[in-house]
């Protein structure tokens, strides 16, 4: 007969690479993880791990067995869940991935309301800037800035995103305040190397693409945030990001007669699972945290020239 605690540790060694990191991420002594991992294989009558003294891969068998344990491991989780959402209240396991710069500037405060609301929810948070397959890497949901086009996905708006040009007053004093599209084309550019590195602009006379001189760039946005504090060159950053240094004065929006391309925040997960009770509060809880228009764009005064 399979027990869960098997799978459990099954799972966790094939993702850890080892018996000793998967015993200390369950909580466990090294030999109960291997005793569990014995007994599965016994029962499966099938060699799952190859073990030497300098590593462990998986055999055939390990490799075919790993995704339907997974499977068996969260079906179970939501069978848990299921029954204590019948009894009124959310709990078991919730995985959410978030972009790095949004997550760690504004996700630590919401999350910790939610998790305030609903105590017995186990919310484990990865904040990654790379693409996710949400559907494929086993999460629950996933908060992304940029448009979600992958039709395995519901996608929930959750806030408008404006992009501003920021400049440091010292930068300005220095290199001069560009007034228009033209004189933006010399300036030292801060870029967001994750996206593609033109500048898009939207005026009367339709779309303006720039593509600027980089002094840097950086995959993260509160570095560019930071490099553009110091005075390092012009960046064009969301509203998000930037929204305490606009009102500090220690940035300034340039107005240069057209409108940056703006995006939106969205919270997608996957179209082929039934929504769960966990996901449809947390995806109510970002809503109402964030508010409409969001929070950081009425936080202070937007333009200090």
């Amino acid at each position: 007969m399979l027990k869960l605690d098997g799978i459990a540790a099954f799972v966790a060694v094939a993702e850890a690479g080892s018996i000793s990191e998967a015993a200390r991420r369950l909580g466990l002594a090294k030999s109960v993880v291997s005793e569990r991992v014995a007994e599965l294989e016994r029962v499966l009558g099938a060699s799952l791990m190859q073990r030497t003294t300098r590593k462990l891969t998986l055999t055939v068998e390990g490799e075919l067995f790993l995704e339907r344990g997974r499977r068996i491991l969260g079906e179970a989780a939501e069978a848990r869940a299921e029954i204590a959402e019948r009894r009124g209240s959310l709990s078991g396991p919730l995985r959410v991935a978030g972009p790095i710069g949004f997550g760690t500037l504004h996700l630590g405060r919401i999350l910790s309301e939610f998790l305030r609301t609903h105590p017995a929810i186990e919310l484990t948070v990865d904040l990654d800037d790379r693409f996710i397959d949400v559907a494929s890497d086993g999460y629950d949901a996933v908060i992304r800035h940029g448009a979600v086009e992958d039709s395995r996905l519901i996608a929930k708006p959750l806030a408008s995103s404006r992009r501003l040009l920021v400049a440091a007053p010292s930068y300005l004093e220095q290199h001069g305040t560009p007034s228009s599209l033209e004189e933006l084309g010399g300036a030292c550019a801060i870029l967001y190397s994750n996206r593609g590195i033109d500048w898009r602009f939207r005026s009367g006379d339709g779309e303006t693409i720039l593509r600027p001189r980089a002094c840097l760039r950086v995959n993260n946005g509160i570095m560019m945030r930071e490099a553009a504090t110091t005075g390092l060159g012009i960046a064009l950053l969301p509203t998000f990001f930037i929204h305490a240094e606009l009102a500090s004065g220690s940035l300034r929006v340039l107005d240069v007669g057209a409108e940056a391309e703006g995006a939106q925040l969205f919270v997608a997960y996957p179209r082929n699972r039934s929504t769960s009770a966990k996901v449809t509060a947390l995806v109510a809880s970002l809503k109402q945290a964030i508010g409409s228009p969001p929070y950081w764009e009425s936080a202070g005064p937007e333009e200090k020239r």
